[in-house]
């Protein structure tokens, strides 16, 4: 630590949201427009991407594919598990919204866990990251992933907490509590990568913050096979600075501060380390800084357009940002839509302008196309299910809260919470961003790493992590 400055006093300032406040109500964000976004663009990605959950899976299983051409029907493919996740929450906006009919949308579910539970390949619990869509098999010689199926089972949770059905619930029930956690840990206190036939265990596990949270709360809060309290504190919390703005981040693409936060609602939580929903806004504030900082270079970068993460680019899928990738200019709609909670209108103002731009080239069937370049003219030819899926949680969460609202009625969510020792704070924080409506990076609040120290660094930075498949080559495993 530095000068006067102690990790309560930061924790505080996580808590606060950071330094200077804009103190109203998040359904009441800053702006005449609350969202950024227009209600009817955020309503049409909600049901464009509704659409793809549905005719891009598969009718006898129920499994979504990874990727898909945006001007091709659906045919068998790579259907990857945190896709399926993903889109058994969509089913559950679908019906809420009415885009699509009840009855197909209830047999849908029926026949997406059905398939889980009775077809699908797992070991232990756990899914292969990455299956035959048809035929509910192993492809890729893809591990047993832990992060991807907890990713699904987030899904599932959503599934069992929205539909009224006994059979749904009692199907989510069986998928929840055959996941054995304490198989995962594989003898220590965090979490493994997964785990392969062909040699075990993956020599990796899940030591510092990144997509987890979401996955460590359901392994706290398994009825069957949780895991000790104590793993909480396992991961490392390492602290980052950019220009002035401190968060936690271990170096890794922006998604890493948006999955867990599409179901679990972190608002007005801490625990002995931050709010991590504020530690999110503060990420996404530096990303944006960060890719402003490249306007000289991609004249098209700037305050309303911004936004890189990992995705498909003109020479095949990146992750922007890592030492091996740095960005080229490509923009990537996930990236400002999957933090849309955090800072709403400053995000809503990037897709608004993304699709008043350049609709006619990005714009398709099922929404954004994953990346596009402007500089070169180029649009992507795939849409990727996960990139659409946190853009379509996101954006019904900052509409309407309703995937927060499920999932947090939970026994599961309540039980992993206070096993995590995520409580409401003393003093009640805000819930928006901090001076979302500046361009410039508020004062900064000394803090460290779990060694005393502090680190500087580009939020760009990435460990390689490969996330999704490829329509032209095989997807690199998740490291």
């Amino acid at each position: 630590m530095t000068g006067s400055t102690t990790r309560r006093s930061f924790l505080q300032a996580l808590t606060v949201g950071g330094l200077a406040q804009a103190v109203v109500p998040f359904a009441k964000a800053v702006g005449a427009n609350p969202h950024g976004a227009s209600d009817e663009l955020l309503d049409d990605i909600e049901r464009r991407a509704c659409l793809y959950f549905y005719e891009m899976a598969d009718p006898a299983t129920g499994l979504v594919l990874d990727r898909a051409v945006v001007d091709l029907p659906y045919s068998p493919g790579a259907s990857s598990i945190a896709a399926l996740g993903f889109g058994l929450s969509g089913l559950c906006i679908a019906d809420r919204r009415g885009y699509l009919d009840r009855g197909l949308l209830k047999a849908r579910v029926e026949r997406t866990l059905d398939s889980l539970c009775n077809r699908v390949e797992h070991e232990h619990g756990f899914f292969y990251h990455f299956l035959d869509s048809a035929k509910c098999t192993r492809i890729w010689k893809s591990e047993v992933s832990s992060i991807d199926s907890a990713f699904l089972l987030c899904g599932v949770l959503h599934t069992k907490a929205y539909w009224d059905d006994n059979g749904i619930r009692e199907m989510a029930s069986q998928l929840l509590n055959r996941a054995d956690w304490r198989w995962m840990l594989n003898g220590g206190q965090m979490l493994s990568h997964g785990w392969v036939p062909e040699t075990g265990f993956l020599p990796y596990r899940w030591d510092a913050y990144s997509e987890l949270l979401a996955m460590y709360l359901l392994a706290l809060s398994s009825e069957s096979h949780p895991i000790p309290p104590a793993c909480w504190n396992s991961w490392r919390r390492p602290m980052s600075d950019y220009e002035g703005i401190f968060f936690i981040d271990a170096g890794a693409p922006l998604f890493v501060h948006q999955y867990s936060h599409a179901w679990f609602d972190f608002r007005d939580r801490v625990d002995h380390y931050a709010n991590y929903f504020n530690n999110s806004q503060r990420a996404t504030q530096a990303h944006r800084l960060y890719c402003m900082s490249l306007n000289k270079e991609y004249p098209w970068f700037g305050p309303d357009m911004w936004g890189v993460t990992a995705s498909d680019s003109r020479k095949g899928y990146r992750v922007w940002g890592s030492p091996q990738f740095p960005p080229d200019g490509t923009l990537v709609p996930c990236a400002a839509g999957g933090s849309i909670v955090f800072l709403p209108q400053l995000c809503g103002e990037v897709l608004q302008n993304m699709k008043d731009r350049y609709g006619k080239q990005l714009w398709c069937r099922y929404g954004f196309r994953d990346a596009f370049h402007p500089g070169a003219d180029w649009y992507g030819p795939d849409v990727i299910g996960i990139d659409l899926g946190i853009m379509l949680l996101m954006a019904e969460n900052v509409r309407s809260l309703s995937v927060w609202t499920d999932i947090m009625g939970t026994p599961e969510a309540q039980r992993g919470f206070q096993l995590a020792g995520l409580a409401h704070p003393s003093v009640e924080p805000s819930v928006t961003s901090h001076s979302e409506d500046s361009d410039h990076p508020p004062q900064p609040v000394e803090s460290g790493n779990n060694d005393g120290s502090t680190k500087k660094a580009s939020p760009s930075h990435s460990r390689p992590r490969g996330r999704r498949s490829s329509t032209h080559a095989q997807p690199r495993e998740t490291h």
